[in-house]
């Protein structure tokens, strides 16, 4: 688990909550206004309707017509007119709920209103177009104070324009809107408030649970955190999500898969990499029931490569796997030196076993007094050796070789198997890393084919060894109980192994044969053997093509 350290910035749901409460109060401000504009919409399209039908009272009354005709002839004075209309006006006023009913001359000055002060002044008409002789209907701003008004033109008999009668109702404040509408708006904006709480108190229980209630910062800081520690470590590190797809890969995995030249492997599915396909099953598994590896070893192109695959989860919840991948490729080669040393121990072994078994019968004779006998037997015994030696030495002109051919007969025959070279076998002297690479493959070939028919009558394990100008040609068979088909591949991977737990790890014989051969440009197949050849039917037949240097003729010689 990540250890961090607080530095009191508050953590990244702690943010969240403030950021959507304040998003909250925003959107309850926002409605509030929405909702007086809404509210001084309905009063205009309301009261304007009033203010019009008022207006369009007053002046239709004859009266009032008569008045104005009188005072535009001068007959009356502009007091009497004031005292004569006044009274109709207010009627006006009775009618409605208007704040103001007057009468407007067409010069613009007030004849008659229910404010006497208002009288002699100027009237605001504001973008009124009544002097046209139209009604209108709008907001004027008198004294300040915004309006609805509705404007009637009062015309004379002539179709002459006598006045205007112009009725106003002021907008309500927004004190008094919000003291009209405080019930329902605090119902509504409350509940919206509480619902908008309790859903941003759980979103930010969500975040908090979902970032281990860490702060933006110290998030930021454990991203740049992780991407230096995974590329710092030297073994690759692989990360692969539940839909097949690269989460997360180092340099150091890239460069071990071969991937470092090509596009960037994260987010592509891992089938796609161009990875051989049991590469593939060793970093992805199974995505319905991801299954641990352990010391998994694989060739990746001319590496020996080990592979441990562990599952990720976050919250018990799976959320793919993580695989490690070490390049071992040094360490086994010295595991192959270890190897070979072990087989000429093993061979060394089985030599002192056989030549105890001869000398306790010698020393048998001897004491029997059968000198004849210790003669024939001794002579028996050089003359084998000689001819083994021999038959080898014609057939194999290098050393390492042809030593080892010859101590694992004496193995084969410790454990009563019959180890034969075929007559046409030709191998000049190799180079000596030619030499070394061409004895561990063929001793492991050898080992394996003598532990497959050891025990078997006749159990016999035939050899053949060719050399062109090109490459070394090998064939390893055995009369054993073969290999199945299905298990032709895996035989190739370390850990497979039909033995017992031996020094040096369980399953690298074969591992190491195609290792020697992938690095050399080489090859080894495995087949079951021919039935009509000199093994009796049945068995397995390795067949190795190890490519060599220059100085082999094309017969085979030196």
């Amino acid at each position: 688990m990540w250890s961090r350290v607080r530095r009191g910035e508050p953590t990244l749901a702690a943010k969240v909550l403030l950021l959507q409460l304040l998003v909250i109060g925003v959107l309850l401000a926002a409605v509030g206004v929405l909702s007086i504009r809404q509210s001084n919409a309905d009063f205009a399209e309301e009261r304007g309707a009033q203010m019009r039908s008022v207006a369009e009272y007053v002046a239709a009354l004859p009266v009032v017509r008569l008045e104005l005709e009188q005072a535009r002839e001068g007959a009356v004075d502009p007091a009497a007119t004031a005292r004569d209309l006044a009274s109709y006006v207010a009627q006006g006023v009775s009618l409605s709920s208007a704040s103001e009913v007057m009468v407007v001359a067409t010069d613009g000055t007030v004849l008659a209103a229910t404010d006497a002060s208002r009288v002699g002044g100027p009237g605001a008409l504001g973008d009124s177009d009544a002097l046209e002789g139209r009604g209108w209907t709008g907001d004027v701003a008198p004294d300040g104070e915004r309006a609805v008004a509705a404007h009637a033109p009062v015309i004379a008999e002539d179709g002459s324009l006598l006045a205007i009668v112009a009725a106003e109702a002021v907008y309500p404040s927004v004190a008094d809107q919000v003291a009209t509408a405080a019930p329902d708006l605090a119902i509504f904006l409350g509940l919206g408030a509480l619902l908008g709480v309790a859903g941003t108190w759980l979103v930010a229980r969500v975040v908090r649970r979902s970032t281990r209630g860490l702060g933006t910062t110290e998030l930021a800081n454990l991203a740049d955190h992780r991407e230096a520690l995974l590329h710092a470590i030297r073994e690759g590190v692989v990360g692969v999500g539940t839909d097949g797809r690269v989460t997360a890969m180092n340099d150091a995995a890239r460069a071990t898969l071969g991937l470092e030249d090509g596009p960037d492997p994260v987010g592509r599915p891992v089938d796609e990499l161009g990875l051989d396909p049991h590469v593939v099953a060793l970093l992805a598994g199974d995505r319905a029931a991801p299954e641990l590896v352990r010391d998994a070893l694989a060739l990746v192109g001319t590496r020996v490569v080990v592979f441990n695959r562990g599952e990720a989860s976050s919250g018990g919840r799976g959320i793919g796997t993580v695989t490690t991948l070490r390049d071992r490729t040094e360490l086994v080669s010295l595991q192959s030196q270890l190897s070979s040393n072990l087989s000429i121990t093993d061979t060394l072994r089985a030599q002192t076993h056989e030549f105890d078994n001869r000398l306790h019968t010698i020393s048998g004779l001897v004491q029997l007094g059968e000198y004849d006998e210790v003669a024939a037997l001794v002579g028996s015994l050089t003359r084998h050796r000689a001819e083994v030696g021999e038959r080898v030495a014609q057939r194999l002109a290098d050393p390492a070789v042809a030593a080892l051919v010859v101590a694992k007969d004496a193995v084969a025959q410790e454990r009563g198997v019959t180890l034969e070279l075929d007559p046409g076998s030709r191998l000049p002297a190799l180079a000596p890393d030619e030499s070394a690479d061409l004895t561990t493959v063929i001793g492991n070939l050898v080992d394996n084919a003598v532990d497959a028919c050891a025990g078997r009558l006749d159990a016999l394990v035939e050899v053949w060894v060719l050399a062109d100008g090109r490459a070394v040609h090998l064939r390893v068979r055995d009369n054993g109980p073969g290999i199945p088909e299905d298990l032709r591949d895996a035989i190739f991977v370390r850990g497979f192994s039909t033995k017992e737990e031996v020094l040096g790890g369980r399953g690298i014989g074969l591992p190491l044969v195609r290792l020697i051969c992938a690095q050399r440009g080489g090859e080894v197949v495995v087949d079951d053997a021919d039935p009509g050849d000199a093994a009796g039917g049945g068995g397995a037949e390795f067949r190795v093509v190890l490519p060599i240097g220059g100085g082999v003729g094309q017969d085979g010689r030196p």
